[in-house]
């Protein structure tokens, strides 16, 4: 059998399914874009934004469907940047999407509303935590605001609450209408037309979906290759958002650390040109009385205003008792002091007291005090003769750094986490068809090869061939190479089939040889080993339909003793012609000398079964030649064997044996006809024969004669009432 070289996969990938697919895409780009802009124009309470995303999952599967959800967000982004960080959820929506359809949820109605709580968790819940870390909560403009607001105006939930419940609240609808949506959709699409949307890469003959379970509950040994590549991926993809995770965090510290510091500067900065160094005195002495104070104030005011960072300003004298308060701006959350107050410095400055009171630069602070943590830089203020009259600060909460770094932080995660899914899904969609599908189709059809029958090989080869797979590398390459080594072995194979016919055929002939010439010895048997071998093939065909002795009557086991039966008389050869050919009975010596052929047929043949390393039906053969003249009742020799302690071959071949002797011509006597001769193999049933054997044979009545005329076609034999005492004929 040659092989042929592979015609390429299936062509699904023709221009009209391409175009069912992109035309498909676009319709869902478009429902996302289209819904969410007609519910805010409409002023109905709900996003919308996902049903495109969930209908190419479920009708294109989980590659098209992260895709078109994370297209949604980017160009969503061009109205509301934010939009962006929002990615993961629609990529984790379009996942599970995808899971559901091909789990089949979509088909019945019933069974898709219990996918609506699954979504809601998603949108709902992880999109109000997504929120929160985000930019806070606050009661702003959003869909879920006024019935946040409602929730947050009963007294009984704190901010946290109320939005995340009005957040579910009003995802739990929203998501009940896009699967609504969705299931009415996919039924305005004919069915047929389904399977085209499912987007595929098979670089080979399609698997059927049967056969793709097999691939996805594959057993191995430990992991799968599908897992471990997975693996692989997501722990790269993982290392790599760890470590540019750290680097962006440390970075962004740094950055927002200098942000914040120069932010500080510049306000301490402006507050120190604000107020006049001639005065301080004044201002201490008289407060908010002095001339120019609250214009002070309000430019400080403005100061702070304009930077929103800025937590505190304030201006210090720092004197040898204490600390003087020039000014001190009120905030909404602590009142400031009153000018001239003077109060102890706190502890974090005491290190820099000695620089304080010789009016040097001070660098920022960073420090817990009792208004929080806090980042503080002073500036002196100079009077007009250069000297530091006070110094003026600004503040700003810690506190603060750390939320943007968290806010900073949870956009980087949620980017990465989007991209990580789609990155993700891409590969799986990849390797499936590029790696996964082709090996497990190869694995498959060798694990299913049959080498029993020359049909079943050929049949085995063509499925391997059909396969036809086309990935265009190493796969490919070994996939050639299979077919072409599977396709040489079965030729091969059928080559040793052919010559091991020969030679079997060979050796049956050869068996018939040395059968014929020990027969032409006895002038009396004529096609005796023929018809033997023949009935005793007969019986155990009969027996094997009636279901007797099963674990023993295969159909190796037949054609052993089938083949084996014309050697049940080969010790023959070494009995005295004279003894052989006596036209009239035995004496007592001569009927011993005729026994001993049975021992020594077993002797040749076990003779022949030393020079050969597989015996094989020389084993039977054996019984047949040693027992074959042993009785049911124990009567028989040479080892006077009774019941089923004599092999079952030679219990056939007695019967077989006997018949033949019955029914043929010999020097002391006419043929039986074939009613007295089952007359008689009925007597004997229960003494001389196996009763279930004798029974079968005389019920095969119709078959026998057919045996019987193939091989003595110009026999006419006579008719004998009479009860015959074959006793001598068997000896023979």
């Amino acid at each position: 059998m040659k092989l042929g070289k592979a015609n390429g996969p299936v062509d699904l990938k023709n221009n009209k399914y391409f175009f069912c697919q992109l035309i498909f895409f676009l319709c869902t780009i478009a429902i996302n874009f289209i819904l969410p802009r007609t519910a805010s124009l409409l002023n109905i309470p709900l996003y919308l934004d996902n049903v495109g995303t969930l209908l190419a999952a479920v009708l294109g599967g989980y590659l098209p469907g992260i895709f078109v959800g994370y297209l949604n967000n980017i160009i969503n982004m061009r109205g509301n940047p934010g939009n962006a960080y929002y990615v993961v959820l629609s990529t984790m929506i379009a996942a599970c999407g995808s899971w559901f359809g091909k789990k089949g949820y979509f088909d019945k109605f019933h069974k898709a509303i219990m996918t609506i709580p699954v979504f809601a968790f998603i949108g709902g819940v992880l999109g109000s935590i997504l929120t929160f870390l985000l930019y806070g909560y606050g009661m702003g403009e959003g869909i879920s605001a006024p019935f946040a607001r409602a929730l947050l105006d009963s007294g009984k939930l704190n901010v946290f609450w109320a939005q995340m419940l009005s957040d579910v609240a009003i995802d739990v609808v929203d998501k009940g209408i896009t699967v609504i949506l969705v299931f009415i959709i996919i039924r305005f699409i004919p069915e047929k037309n389904r399977k085209e949307l499912l987007m595929t890469g098979w670089r080979q003959t399609p698997l059927t979906r049967d056969a793709m379970l097999d691939v996805k509950n594959n057993v191995t040994r430990s992991f799968s290759l599908r897992s471990k590549i997975i693996a692989i991926i997501s722990v790269i993809m993982v290392c790599v958002a760890v470590v540019t995770t750290i680097i962006s965090y440390i970075l962004f510290q740094m950055f927002a650390m200098k942000q914040y510091t120069y932010s500080c500067t510049s306000a301490a900065s402006l507050a120190a040109q604000a107020i006049d160094g001639d005065k301080v005195q004044e201002y201490l002495d008289k407060g908010r009385a002095a001339p120019g104070y609250d214009d002070v104030v309000q430019n400080l005011e403005k100061i702070r205003t304009g930077n929103p960072d800025i937590e505190f300003i304030y201006a210090y004298k720092f004197e040898e008792d204490g600390v003087h308060v020039l000014f001190d701006l009120d905030t909404p959350d602590v009142k400031g002091r009153e000018p001239g107050t003077v109060v102890q410095m706190e502890q974090y400055l005491l290190p820099y007291k000695d620089d304080f009171l010789a009016g040097k630069e001070i660098t920022p602070l960073k420090d817990n005090t009792e208004f929080g943590n806090l980042l503080t830089v002073f500036v002196p203020v100079l009077d007009s003769k250069g000297n530091c009259a006070c110094y003026a600060a600004a503040d700003i909460l810690v506190e603060d750094i750390r939320l943007t770094t968290l806010n900073y932080m949870t956009k980087v995660f949620s980017l990465f986490m989007g991209f990580y899914i789609f990155i993700l899904a891409l590969c799986i969609w990849l390797v499936d068809y590029h790696l996964i599908f082709p090996i497990a189709a190869m694995t498959m059809s060798a694990r299913k090869f049959a080498y029993d029958s020359e049909e079943g090989r050929d049949t085995s080869v063509e499925r391997l061939q059909n396969l036809s797979i086309a990935t265009g590398d190493e796969i490919e390459n070994l996939y050639e190479s299979l077919s072409k080594t599977i396709a040489e072995t079965v030729g091969y194979l059928q080559d040793v089939k052919t010559k091991g016919d020969e030679i079997a055929h060979m050796q049956n002939g050869l068996i018939y040889v040395l059968a014929d010439m020990v027969e032409s010895r006895d002038k009396n048997t004529g096609d005796h080993v023929r018809k033997t071998a023949a009935y005793v093939r007969l019986i155990m065909m009969k027996m094997k339909e009636k279901g007797l002795y099963p674990d023993i009557l295969t159909d190796s086991y037949i054609e052993d003793v089938a083949n084996s039966a014309p050697l049940h008389d080969v010790g023959k050869i070494q009995v005295s012609d004279v003894i052989l050919n006596k036209p009239g009975k035995l004496t007592d010596e001569e009927y011993a000398i005729m026994k001993t052929h049975t021992t020594a047929g077993r002797g040749i043949i076990q003779n022949a079964m030393s020079l050969v390393s597989d015996s094989g039906y020389l084993k039977e053969a054996q019984n047949l030649a040693n027992y074959h003249h042993e009785r049911w009742d124990g009567k028989g020799y040479p080892s006077g064997l009774s019941g089923e302690d004599i092999p079952l071959s030679a219990r056939i071949m007695a019967v077989a044996d006997v018949f033949d002797a019955l029914v043929s011509k010999r020097s002391y006597k006419e043929p039986f006809s074939v009613e007295d001769a089952m007359k008689i193999i009925v007597e004997g049933g229960g003494s001389q024969f196996d009763p279930q054997i004798a029974q079968l044979f005389v019920e095969s009545e119709d078959e026998v004669r057919k045996i019987l005329e193939t091989h003595e076609a110009m026999f006419d034999p006579g008719n004998y009432n009479v009860h015959f005492d074959f006793s001598d004929m068997m000896e023979k």
